[in-house]
């Protein structure tokens, strides 16, 4: 895939000093919300891309490919859904739930094969960018544990008042939806606005997630993630396995 200067996907050259990413109005709708090729995964690049409310994401073997899809799958906080039976597995403790305590076996184990993947995206050099993001204070990841062993768990970014979820994993039944819930529960504590989903999943919907045009997701992260909004305090205490 190659970018231009005229209309999307843009090119954007990685060795620039300062990475300035087009207008996200401006993306393809076809495939939905593709907007620009190149760049640099460098933390400041992906908190500029993030505060916009772009995303890397490209397989194996191609260049950084940058996205903004219309509409966007959120979650606002108390719009949490949680059914009964997961009620139930909450409340009976099964787990355990921590939170930065192993990120990047949470990013190894969700990009891992898939049996209904060929690929995955979460490349080595994915990794790499999210773990450098996650020692500047940014990336953080939610633990799922199962009498020790890591049984599910999410990773994603904190910027202002906004989670900007990027994959989650489970190995055990309901471990990636106890480790979900546990977040929201969390940030809506802290004070957090919105959890970013990305794009629509039945998995995330069910839970609550819903989509909003891209033009009202960009006027929410323009008050809550801005570059003169506050960094809300990201909560690192343990959970013990309830709420």
């Amino acid at each position: 895939m190659t970018g231009n200067r005229d209309t999307a996907p843009f090119w954007i050259d990685p060795d620039v000093a300062e990475v300035v990413f087009p207008d996200v109005e401006l993306a393809m709708r076809e495939p939905d919300g593709l907007l620009a090729v190149g760049a640099d995964l460098s933390v400041p690049t992906l908190l500029h891309a993030y505060r916009r409310g772009i995303f890397p994401w490209y397989g194996p073997g191609q260049p950084i490919i940058w996205w903004a899809p219309d509409p966007r799958l959120v979650l606002f906080p108390d719009e949490l859904r949680v059914s009964r039976s997961l009620a139930r597995t909450i409340r009976q403790g099964k787990f355990s739930v921590t939170l930065d305590t192993a990120f990047r076996a949470v990013v190894d184990a969700c990009a891992a094969p898939r049996p209904s993947q060929s690929g995955t995206w979460i490349t080595p050099q994915m990794a790499t960018a999210y773990t450098d993001l996650h020692a500047a204070g940014y990336a953080h990841s939610v633990e799922c544990w199962d009498r020790g062993e890591l049984a599910g768990g999410l990773y994603g970014v904190a910027i202002g008042r906004v989670f900007f979820g990027e994959s989650m994993f489970t190995r055990v039944s309901d471990a990636s939806k106890v480790a979900f819930v546990t977040l929201v529960r969390r940030l809506q504590r802290q004070g957090y606005q919105l959890i970013d989903c990305q794009v629509y999943t039945s998995h995330l919907a069910s839970l609550g997630a819903r989509t909003i045009p891209r033009r009202e997701f960009s006027r929410i992260l323009g008050r809550e993630c801005s570059a003169d909004a506050p960094q809300f305090a990201w909560p690192h205490d343990v959970e013990s396995g309830s709420e």
